[in-house]
Order: structure tokens, then C-alpha cells, then sequence
């Protein structure tokens, strides 16, 4: 009488170690479903927030900025129109950063392809980023650490950024999402922080000392500028001065 009994208990243990692998299973697929459905939703929120981003009356924020307030650090942002920012500081901002920021549709090619070529040939690394890649990064992406990853979801990004969003309109949302300092974010407040001055008053030089803070605002004062930062903003003055075609796609249908 033992041994059916015995059988008895062996299926049932049998059946249930089969029933809890099936609902391992299930609830494995289920995380992977929502994983995949997270992807998606990361994926498509970027081209959605980019269409959002389109009208002037849209003032974005980037991660950056996004970060402060969760964190309660606070931060200065004051919103411009293109047309209130002297053009000498959008003058200055393309002459050293993207001299070729009208001529690309987002990713500088000749560029990216001479930083490849250095690397494999064993020279220092060096950027390629654009003010559009800037852009999309600022808004969509994370900060740091620099992964390869971020420059991959960044090149597409800033194709299609460039596709749908007019020049113009890219460096007015550039210029006031880009940090000048900490917790200072945008054109308008980096120009009263650091010389008490509007957007719309800043001089040449002023505007050449802006500019070349923008690769490292942690760490330049464009107010307190070193002997390494005039010379890099005296060269960025005399280029900006003479920047002619390389600036031709700011220009307003007024102009």
C-alpha cells in the first residue's frame, strides 16, 4: 500500500515544481515585456519632447537643470528670445564651438571622421560634439560619465533633431539651457551673474569670455578669466568679427 502513496506524492511534488517553474517563467516574461516597454517609452520621448519643443512660447529644461530642482539645489534660468541676446554672443558661441554649425544637419562628419582617424592612429582624444549634439544632450541625455553609449543615442538624436527644428530656433534653445556656471543656466542669467549686464548689452569681449567658459563651467570664470582664458577669447573675438557666412543661418526673416 506504500508505494502508490508514495507515487502519489512524487507526482504531486512533481506537478508543483512544474507549476512554480511556469510562474518563474511568466513573471520573467513579464519583466522583460516592461523593460522593453520602458526602452520604448525612453526611446520615443525624445522624438515626441522634440516636436513639443518647436514653438517659441515652449521654454525647455535640460537634465541638468531637472537634477537641481529634485535635489532642492536651485538654480538661476531666465528665458530670452534669439532676438534679445546680442548677436555677437551667438557669434561667438558657433566660432568656438561649431564653426560649421550652419553648414551640418546635426553631426559634423569631416570632424567626427578626423577624430576617429586620430584615435585609431593613436592620437589624444578630442570632441566632436556640434551645438546641436550639445543641445540633445542637454535636454535628453545624461551628463556624466562619458560613455560610448551616450555618443550612439547621440548622433541619431541630433540628426533628427536638426530635420525638424529650424537653426534659429536650435541656438535660442541652446543658448539658454547651456550652463555658465553652478546653477547658472542660460544666456540671460550668465550675462547678469557675471557682469551684471542684459543679454542684449554684452560686448564683444564680454560675449568671447562666454563663450570660451562653455566647454568647462565648473572651473572658468568667464568674470575672472586666467591668462589662458584671454588668450583663448582674444582669438575667439578676432573670429567672431570676421565670422560672416559661417553665422548666415541666424539671421531673422526681418533681417
Amino acid at each position: 500500500m506504500s508505494e502508490p502513496i508514495i507515487e502519489q506524492e512524487t507526482e504531486g511534488l512533481v506537478h508543483r515544481g512544474q507549476g512554480m517553474a511556469s510562474r518563474s517563467r511568466g513573471r520573467s516574461r513579464g519583466r522583460l515585456r516592461a523593460l522593453v516597454r520602458l526602452a520604448a517609452i525612453l526611446a520615443l520621448a525624445p522624438v515626441v519632447l522634440t516636436l513639443l519643443y518647436l514653438p517659441s512660447f515652449v521654454h525647455p529644461v535640460s537634465t541638468l537643470m531637472l537634477k537641481d530642482a529634485v535635489t532642492f539645489s536651485g538654480y538661476d534660468r531666465r528665458w530670452v528670445r534669439l532676438d534679445d541676446i546680442a548677436p555677437v554672443l551667438a557669434h561667438s558661441v558657433i566660432m568656438s564651438e561649431d564653426g560649421q554649425f550652419c553648414a551640418h544637419h546635426g553631426v559634423d562628419v569631416g570632424e567626427l571622421r578626423a577624430v576617429v582617424n586620430d584615435a585609431l592612429a593613436g592620437g589624444g582624444a578630442r570632441g566632436a560634439s556640434t551645438i546641436t549634439m550639445q543641445t540633445v544632450k542637454n535636454l535628453y541625455l545624461w551628463q556624466k560619465p562619458f560613455t560610448t553609449a551616450r555618443k550612439v543615442v547621440e548622433l541619431p538624436l541630433a540628426v533628427y533633431f536638426d530635420l525638424v527644428t529650424p537653426k534659429r530656433r536650435i541656438m535660442e534653445i541652446y543658448l539658454n539651457i547651456a550652463e555658465w556656471g553652478p546653477g547658472i543656466y542660460g544666456i540671460e542669467a550668465a550675462a547678469q551673474h557675471h557682469f551684471g549686464v542684459p543679454a542684449s548689452k554684452l560686448t564683444r569681449r564680454q560675449a568671447a569670455l562666454l563663450a570660451v567658459t562653455l566647454p568647462n563651467p565648473q572651473a572658468r570664470n568667464p568674470a575672472k578669466p586666467g591668462p589662458g582664458l584671454r588668450r583663448l577669447a582674444n582669438l575667439i573675438e578676432r573670429r567672431a568679427s570676421r565670422a560672416g557666412s559661417y553665422v548666415g543661418c541666424l539671421k531673422s526673416a526681418r533681417s
